[in-house]
């Protein structure tokens, strides 16, 4: 057994944590709020959204585009879509009044609409 350094310096490693991340991901809310009343569904979206980007980035603080808000609600309070696309991003924090060191941004970016929809939209203007 090799004898234990005494008094050596430990390395500091690189964090991951402090880098200046992007990635996107897709939630799937609807088995997130599967089982939440008609009027809580919308609320529980954006909590579990909220609980999603803390975990993923491992930021306590987050702060969601208004964009992101107006997709959830979109349809009402009851009817939140199935899935939404979102391209978080853990930036620095530079304010010095919060305590939190990093901030996580949470834009939506919509996708191009599914081809069942063109179609269903192409008729209906087509009458």
């Amino acid at each position: 057994m090799a004898p234990a350094k005494k008094g050596g310096e430990k390395k500091k490693g690189h964090s991951a944590i402090n880098e200046v991340v992007t990635q996107e991901y897709t939630i799937s809310i609807h088995k997130r709020i599967h089982g939440a009343g008609f009027k809580k569904r919308a609320p529980r979206a954006f909590k579990e959204i909220w609980k999603f980007a803390m975990k993923e980035m491992g930021t306590p603080g987050v702060c969601i585009d208004t964009r992101l808000n107006k997709a959830v609600w979109a349809k009402g309070i009851g009817n939140v879509p199935h899935q939404i696309h979102v391209r978080p991003s853990r930036k620095r924090n530079e304010d010095k009044i919060h305590q939190i060191s990093f901030i996580l941004w949470l834009p939506m970016y919509l996708l191009p609409l599914s081809k069942i929809y063109r179609q269903s939209m192409w008729m209906r203007t087509n009458r």
